[in-house]
């Protein structure tokens, strides 16, 4: 599974209905509004680059009110849970 982060600009008026717009396209995860560099982030999870290009340019991308995308391809993933995991590999005697 691939997942990328999408930066999002928006005209400010449509921050809230693209948002939902957004989060309703099969592939997106959550979508967050945010202060700050970007008006909106999503998390896209796709089984093949190829997806990529159709859901973010293809769709995304045409959300009315939306600007201008950046995309961050996420190479691996570190949360708190994995690392306690990892650690007590063996420790259940």
């Amino acid at each position: 599974m691939i997942t990328a982060i999408v930066l999002i600009q928006v005209e400010a008026d449509a921050i809230p209905d693209a948002a939902q717009a957004i989060a309703d396209i099969d592939g997106v995860g959550e979508v967050y509004s945010c202060a700050g560099d970007v008006d909106l982030i999503a998390t896209v999870k796709v089984s093949a680059h190829e997806e990529l290009a159709d859901l973010i340019p293809g769709r995304i991308g045409k959300v009315p009110g939306v600007l201008d995308t950046v995309t961050h391809i996420a190479f691996r993933s570190y949360s708190r849970a994995d690392t306690e995991q990892a650690f007590a590999i063996g420790a259940e005697e």
